[in-house]
């Protein structure tokens, strides 16, 4: 990972300084262009933000790291613009996800290949649905058996599995990986999925006894059909023709490099070289942890062999989560430690939630600049919170840590939310404003760099 030599930190703090009073709202821009369009994820920021930070602050042949990839979206921008691409995520769902957006495939193959796989499974169904009973009723322990029998009807739950039987016959290659993004999908959707949660794919899933869920098997030839169209509707990735995906330093053989790599791996830990990163940006959680991914990605890793114990316990690692720790964070900054302070006063768990946050923030933010080269700059995407009728103003507290941390701050950049397009779990009209509704109208785009 050589890559350009750096810019100097003062041409590097220049330009971003100007990027950042941009108009960074891109309202009226289709996001759902590509592959960016395969899979809901809430709180996703529109591909053209990291587009254009990418044009801004890069070179083509430059490596740029995601540490906390979500669904990917800087990671496919960055490759699109001839850039190297790492992301980190712990998130099983996030990994698949970014692991098949990244690699090119052959849109008719796809197509072929997912139709014979539907058609199998729907034969498997009706032919021998006793055998595909029995085999379903030892793939999954008790807690995992429970919880898939709480949210997914009987005739849901085999047409899913012959699915899935017939996707895990398929050679490991980018094809599987594809259908598995199109199986999930016909589960995490924001038309309601194949179970019987309502709102799933906003992570505040609860179930509705009254719902009908379609059929899996025509969910997923919709989706199929949906995510083939969208590769069409796509820009064209500008080195398809060399972007092979390394997940965890395994590259592609046929190659003797690779364009991008997905870690299994912390935000802050992410164990690559020191100094090897030319440009960051990445967008961690809310400070509350309004939004808990594995509450909804959990309804598809279940048919993937996670087990629900297992995933519990990822969950707890989430940074942000609300999972009390034993830790003490006594250096964070004045700007921290008096949000923290004000915020005690009304509600002392939630003010220690905070501070595990900011604390968890700081070794995250320490993390990021171990790995950036000098002159290189770190974007960070965040919205703030209100807790207890008080603005924590993230924004404020992760800039006051990158400064702590040796960077220098060029800016905070405002986002204005396009809130057509956003996927939030938010209220409308005339109703009485959530606490999400009261923090989701600005996010803001804070540029750090390393002098």
């Amino acid at each position: 990972m050589l890559g350009r030599p750096s810019m100097s930190a003062s041409t590097c703090f220049d330009t971003l300084r100007e990027t950042l009073r941009a108009d960074l709202d891109f309202h009226g821009t289709n996001g759902s262009y590509g592959p960016h369009a395969w899979h809901p994820f809430p709180a996703k920021f529109p591909p053209q933000l990291p587009r254009f930070l990418i044009e801004q602050l890069s070179e083509p042949g430059d490596v740029v790291l995601d540490p906390m990839l979500g669904s990917g979206t800087t990671l496919v921008e960055a490759v699109r613009l001839g850039r190297r691409a790492i992301g980190c995520d712990i998130d099983p769902l996030a990994q698949m996800i970014a692991r098949a957006k990244l690699t090119p495939i052959d849109p008719t193959a796809a197509m072929e290949t997912g139709l014979t796989v539907l058609s199998a499974a729907q034969s498997d169904y009706w032919q021998d649905g006793q055998s595909l009973r029995q085999d379903f009723q030892l793939r999954f322990d008790g807690k995992t058996a429970d919880f898939i029998d709480y949210w997914f009807l009987p005739q849901h739950q085999i047409e899913l599995f012959s699915l899935l039987q017939r996707i895990e016959a398929l050679p490991q290659d980018c094809i599987r990986d594809f259908l598995n993004v199109v199986f999930s999908s016909t589960i995490i959707a924001k038309s309601g999925g194949v179970s019987l949660a309502r709102d799933l794919a906003h992570t505040r899933p609860h179930r509705d006894m009254g719902k009908q869920p379609g059929s899996a098997f025509v969910e997923f030839g919709k989706r199929l059909k949906r995510n083939i169209a969208a590769i069409g509707n796509g820009m064209p990735l500008e080195s398809e023709e060399t972007s092979y995906l390394s997940v965890n330093g395994a590259m592609d053989s046929s190659e003797g490099h690779c364009q991008a790599e997905v870690r299994a791996a912390s935000a802050a830990d992410t164990g690559l070289p020191p100094e090897s990163i030319d440009l960051i940006i990445t967008s961690p959680p809310y400070a509350n942890n309004a939004i808990d991914y594995m509450r909804a990605h959990k309804f598809s890793l279940v048919w993937f062999g996670w087990k629900i114990t297992e995933l519990s316990k990822i969950r707890a690692q989430y940074l942000g989560h609300d999972a009390m720790s034993d830790m003490e964070y006594k250096n964070l900054p004045d700007q921290c430690q008096e949000t923290i302070a004000t915020l005690a006063e009304r509600d002392a768990r939630k003010a220690q939630s905070l501070r595990r946050y900011f604390g968890e923030m700081a070794t995250v933010i320490s993390e990021m600049k171990r790995v950036l080269k000098r002159g290189g700059a770190a974007v960070i995407v965040v919205a703030t919170s209100n807790l207890r009728g008080i603005d924590v103003q993230t924004h404020r507290g992760l800039a006051s840590i990158g400064e702590s941390a040796g960077f220098d701050l060029a800016g905070i950049g405002i986002r204005r939310l396009d809130r057509d397009r956003r996927m939030m779990p938010a209220r409308w009209g005339n109703q009485q404003g959530s606490q999400i509704e009261a923090r989701m109208h600005d996010e803001y785009v804070i540029g750090l760099v390393k002098s």
